[in-house]
């Protein structure tokens, strides 16, 4: 079951600093929104406008709107998709010119700002929508989607978290079985049985690897570790697994916590040790690839052996030609367990929703078991019923592909929540740059103490 820990952690102090805002689109939507109540379009719709930004979970929706349209002959559903940038980017300019969609995938440390913004729906004011319970989904997601105010603002549709993916290929070439990959420790004094793992699987340009005598970590022709990255607030496949796997935790509550934890010395040591391996030579520095050359790419393209993501990613992997790779859980923490961030997308309706019953039948038909057993014959996400989570694990298990260390950390009460508060986007503004400026070592750990100040600012400034 998902039932997150919370290690204790002492609250950061914070003093007088001049707040970071990271756009200035709160204020304009807040304007335009108000005059827009009315919504958009003027009339009502029975085609429902429906955005998601994974391409590969639109084959799996479109056959949810057949099946939804065939319950519902008056009622249709249009898909759009976009990539994730412009996802965000086009909805915000949507809701800024009354032309957003009706129905939108929604994301965990996303809709805060949004219910502040009053630009969505509460769920359980509609009649299709207001008996969606909580009991049917996996314990705890859908308490994640009621905001402070009570209201349901989304209802899960999947859930996920992160492991380690590993190139087999490899692995064997260094004398390795995978089966190892399911023991392995770390701590941040020395890396742990972890990183001697992956200085043994990283080898320089000479076929000299990280454990050898004449290791050269500055001409690397494979990294142990792939995918290394800044990360940002929430670091949802970067820093976030290890770190609270060493005792700390976002802030003082989640979800809706006002205060963070970035100063945390248990961060601190964490990233010392986690851009260290970068500077060891293990793992790739900050400008090693391009942006667009991340940690599937490096495995796919035997750079890396092992790198950190995300359960979603599942079926891209599956993409892969000429390369044997498999999945392993995250390493055990200094805590004595493993840890991994616990994500969730959800169905919102838009206030500017042309057709709101309509709407909130779309939305209430993607919670049954029907929809979520289609998306979990896919194979892409993990639904969020447990029936469907299971049938999701089957399927993969049929294509050859164990994912079992994912639903076992969530069984085993090793995950924990992303962040949900308010000033997202401020707040990434500011840990983004900063977590940057860390890692390629223009500042130094203790930067974080000046970027948690910013942050926590921001609570007390409104």
């Amino acid at each position: 079951m998902i039932k997150p820990k919370f290690p204790k952690f002492a609250k950061p102090g914070t003093t007088r600093i001049k707040a970071v805002l990271a756009t200035g689109v709160t204020a304009l939507l807040a304007t335009v929104l108000s005059a827009c109540s009315g919504g958009a379009g003027g009339t009502a719709s029975n085609v429902i406008s429906y955005w998601l930004w994974d391409s590969s979970q639109e084959p799996g929706y479109q056959q949810c709107a057949d099946l939804f349209h065939k319950a519902n002959p008056g009622l249709s559903v249009k898909i759009t998709q976009y990539g994730w940038n412009d996802y965000w980017t086009k909805l915000t300019a949507g809701f800024i010119a009354g032309t957003a969609p009706d129905v939108f995938t929604n994301h965990l440390t996303k809709y805060p700002q949004f219910v502040d913004l009053n630009v969505l729906q509460p769920l359980d004011e509609l009649p299709a929508t207001k008996g969606i319970s909580n009991d049917e989904f996996q314990p705890g997601l859908g308490e994640l989607w009621t905001g402070q105010d009570g209201h349901r603002y989304g209802s899960p549709k999947d859930w996920d978290t992160v492991g380690l993916f590993y190139n087999e290929n490899l692995l064997q070439k260094a004398g390795v079985d995978p089966s190892e990959l399911n023991n392995l420790a770390w701590n941040p004094q020395n890396g742990g049985t972890f990183e001697k793992l992956i200085a043994h699987l990283t080898i320089d340009t000479h076929g000299v690897r990280g454990d050898q005598k004449g290791f050269d970590k500055n001409h690397i022709a494979v990294y142990g570790f792939g995918g290394l990255g800044a990360g940002d607030n929430m670091a949802q496949t970067t820093w976030s697994a290890f770190a609270y796997s060493n005792g700390w935790t976002y802030m003082n509550k989640n979800p809706w916590g006002n205060s963070y934890n970035y100063a945390s010395p248990k961060l601190q040591e964490t990233l010392k040790w986690y851009f260290g391996l970068a500077q060891k030579g293990y793992a790739p520095t900050y400008n090693s690839f391009s942006s667009s050359f991340g940690g599937f790419n490096q495995l796919a393209a035997n750079k890396a052996a092992i790198v950190q993501d995300g359960a979603w990613m599942i079926a891209t992997y599956q993409t892969i030609k000429g390369v044997k790779w498999g999945i392993a859980p995250m390493p055990v923490g200094p805590t004595g367990h493993r840890a991994g961030p616990l994500g969730s997308l959800a169905d919102s309706i838009t206030k500017t929703a042309k057709n709101k019953d309509a709407a909130a039948k779309w939305v209430q038909f993607m919670s049954t078991a029907q929809c979520q057993n289609v998306i979990a014959k896919a194979g892409v996400v993990f639904p969020a019923r447990p029936a469907s989570t299971q049938l999701s694990l089957q399927t993969r298990k049929a294509a050859g592909i164990d994912a079992s260390s994912f639903v076992d950390m969530v069984q085993n009460n090793e995950t924990f929540f992303l962040p949900i508060s308010s000033y997202g986007a401020d707040i990434t503004a500011i840990m983004t740059p900063g977590l940057q400026a860390i890692y390629t070592g223009q500042k130094p750990v203790s930067y974080l103490e000046t970027l948690n100040e910013q942050v926590n600012r921001l609570f007390k400034l409104n």
